[in-house]
């Protein structure tokens, strides 16, 4: 089937990390792609707009197989991981693989805040230094809120992917589309990042480590009246983003007294009143449920499993999960790593990255499934399940 493509500048339209380690296999929602193989990065990526040639032809979506729904990946972009949609369901934003951007020691190259089009057109680097993590789009489509180390260079590089090491001085950031007016948000020396807004764009949610223990904090987009949300010692929540109702956020978290003990690492599915902070527990298992992801209809999500494949990684998987109970269903099949899932604003598009090189996680590219037959938009939306519809 084909894709029909939307024009780039409809800008208008209304509305944390998977780099693994064999030892802990501890994996937060929000971080750069890892980078330990080598990029052969186009030297244009350092420019602060790459002009990209428009496709002479519509992009057309396949099916990798009869298991399936068509995919196809985005073109022309570097190597990039944890991309989210604008509300023009057309623009992406997305960490990107930059040479300029600031890289833990051993590591050939770090991540920087792009946006591009899932035609792989119009493609703009938002920041030129420092290391780039979690970003999002503004519900209204005026602006970005993104995190970066920019202004704490002089500061431990830290690990992305290991909670005893996370950077400290990652802070939170508003700009233009163009990465012009910057806003820093946040200005102190812990760690904030996992960063996500509500439809109604009246509120800023992300996750906040102070002394080792991470916990979800809310804002305004102006970065006044911070107030946390939850208050848990062995719990650690994060990549928290809002349900449709503007008041329930989907969340993950998993027990810092598992951490290193158990492979792989247990995560478990809540959702979080951003008013007063109570916690519904989603998931009742002991799998992996990660990086996960609300559906426009209020009900269901996409997130990340393992599943038995010849990796002693494991086989990386993106499913669609359901708050009122049942099995997961399974979106992916492919032998390589599958992660980082998000929906486009309309519910017919999911985002995802796939590993295309030999190791783990090596060659992170973004791609696009269409999942338009799932009917996954806001037309479908009835309200957030409640709890007792699990045991229905």
């Amino acid at each position: 089937m084909k894709r029909t493509d939307s024009k780039t500048n409809a800008w208008a339209a209304p509305l944390g990390i998977v780099a693994a380690s064999f030892s802990l296999l501890l994996i937060t929602g929000c971080s750069p792609p890892d980078e330990a193989a080598q990029v052969d990065t186009p030297a244009e990526v350092a420019e602060a707009v790459v002009e990209v040639p428009a496709a002479a032809e519509e992009i057309v979506a396949v099916s990798a197989n009869e298991n399936e729904l068509p995919t196809w990946k985005i073109p022309n972009v570097p190597e990039s991981a944890e991309a989210y949609y604008a509300p023009d369901n057309v623009h992406v934003i997305a960490q990107t693989q930059d040479p300029d951007a600031l890289r833990a020691e051993g590591r050939d190259s770090g991540a920087l805040t792009y946006t591009f089009t899932d035609q792989g057109t119009d493609i703009q680097r938002i920041n030129d230094h420092g290391q780039d993590a979690c970003s999002y789009f503004l519900p209204d489509g005026s602006g970005l809120i993104w995190t970066s180390t920019r202004d704490n260079m002089d500061m431990p590089v830290g690990n992305w992917s290991d909670s005893n090491d996370y950077p400290q001085g990652a802070e939170l950031y508003l700009s233009d589309l163009e990465g012009g007016n910057i806003k820093r948000l946040t200005d102190n020396e812990w760690y904030e990042a996992e960063v996500s807004i509500s439809p109604n764009g009246e509120w800023i949610v992300f996750g906040r480590q102070i002394d080792g223990k991470m916990d979800l904090w809310k804002m305004r987009p102006d970065g006044s009246e911070e107030q946390q949300l939850t208050f848990t010692d062995d719990w650690q929540e994060g990549a928290p983003f809002f349900l449709p109702d503007n008041k329930t956020i989907l969340t993950r978290a998993w027990k810092r007294s598992e951490y290193g003990k158990i492979r792989p690492t247990p995560m478990t599915v809540f959702t979080v009143d951003a008013e007063t902070g109570e916690t519904t527990q989603r998931t009742f298992d002991r799998d992996m449920n990660w990086a996960p992801y609300p559906a426009p209809d209020g009900r269901h999500y996409v997130f990340v499993r393992i599943v038995p494949g010849e990796s002693p990684m494991g086989n990386w998987e993106v499913f669609l999960g359901d708050l009122a109970g049942g099995e997961p269903v399974r979106l992916t099949y492919n032998e390589g790593f599958d992660g980082f899932p998000s929906l486009s604003p309309d519910g017919t598009k999911m985002l995802f990255a796939r590993a295309e090189g030999p190791g783990f996680m090596s060659g992170l590219h973004t791609w696009v499934m269409d999942v338009s037959s799932l009917n996954l938009g806001p037309e479908s939306y009835n309200g957030v399940p409640e709890i007792e519809a699990l045991a229905e």
